[in-house]
């Protein structure tokens, strides 16, 4: 069984080592490249102030975080659902960058980046040049990411998920199989009855290539596999069955 876990965050603003906090995340469980259902979803404390810049963004400010639990209080319930999964994340290092500042806050283990699939990564490498940003991508797979009026990390997490098989084209895989289920072939024990030419067709073969056939078959030997097919009185014996045939 293949266990992925994407995965998205905001935050107060774009340096985890200066000042910056993460305030939500969301995450998204796959097995076996299909959505489960389960969902990992906090938001969190940042203990500090929301910029107007990242309200803009995101629109959770400091008044709606004010009363929501620390880090702390989540890490232990978010370490548990990811375990040890694969984190599928757009521009992963800058969420892996947040989560592990968040966790060396509180003297837990970091995630180690060699658990990271970056799809902004496979982005570029599938489509050089093209527009890559999670919008652009859902535009491009026609995913339907009308309820994004704003970040938000399960949201994007969501929509992530959904461009991640794309992007690895597991989606067009799985609507194969569908295909190929949706209509099974049903038995039945009706048999239908053979049905016979009102005019018999003209065999294709003349004279001279049946006895040209006869003649070749006969230089194969008694056991040639091609005289099962013959009628008995088509078969001729070869050079080797002279003396047999004879006595």
């Amino acid at each position: 069984m293949l266990r992925e876990i994407v995965f998205d965050t905001e935050t107060t603003g774009l340096d985890a080592y200066r000042g910056d906090r993460l305030i939500e995340i969301g995450c998204v469980e796959l097995v076996n490249r299909i959505p489960t259902g389960q969902t990992f979803h906090r938001y969190v404390n940042p203990e500090r102030d929301v910029p107007a810049g990242a309200f803009a963004i995101h629109g959770l400010s400091s008044d709606f975080l004010k009363d929501k639990p620390l880090f702390a209080e989540v890490a232990h319930d978010l370490l548990a659902f990811i375990a040890d999964a694969p984190l599928i994340a757009h521009n992963a290092a800058f969420d892996l960058g947040f989560l592990n500042a968040e966790l060396e806050r509180i003297a837990l283990p970091q995630i180690a980046r060699a658990r990271l699939i970056d799809t902004l990564l496979l982005a570029r490498r599938k489509y050089p040049g093209g527009q890559n940003r999670l919008d652009d991508l859902c535009s491009r797979f026609g995913i339907d990411n009308s309820r994004r009026t704003k970040h938000g990390a399960l949201l994007d997490a969501e929509l992530l998920a959904e461009v991640y098989l794309e992007l690895i084209e597991a989606r067009q895989a799985q609507l194969g199989l569908e295909t190929a289920t949706a209509a099974p072939v049903v038995a039945t024990t009706s048999i239908a009855a053979p049905r016979t030419r009102a005019v018999v067709l003209l065999p294709l073969l003349t004279n001279e290539e049946r006895a040209a056939h006869r003649e070749f078959l006969a230089t194969l030997g008694p056991q040639a596999v091609w005289l099962d097919y013959l009628k008995p009185a088509e078969i001729e014996p070869g050079p080797g069955d002279v003396t047999k045939a004879a006595g």
